[in-house]
């Protein structure tokens, strides 16, 4: 199935893009696709445990069942005053 991933702040600056379409498989979760980019883009692991994420613009766990055609957002952790 197919899931659209966005990325914000210094995730998309390590991606090179604010959006990208993966195909995943049909048990797959917000997890999975971390996963997957991870793997793709190593310099992502260093947010492992930090970054937190959303599916169809909606705040989510990462055990949380994607379905054909959801968003799968992940943002990193804000500063800020």
């Amino acid at each position: 199935m197919r899931v659209k991933v966005r990325l914000f702040a210094r995730l998309r600056d390590v991606v090179g893009a604010g959006e990208l379409d993966r195909d995943v498989p049909p048990d797959a979760t917000p997890q999975a696709v971390w996963n997957m980019l991870a793997a793709e883009y190593p310099e992502l692991t260093q947010y492992v445990g930090v970054v937190s994420c959303a599916v169809n613009e909606e705040y989510s766990k990462f055990t949380t069942p994607l379905e054909s055609g959801d968003e799968v957002a992940f943002l990193p952790p804000v500063s800020g005053g």
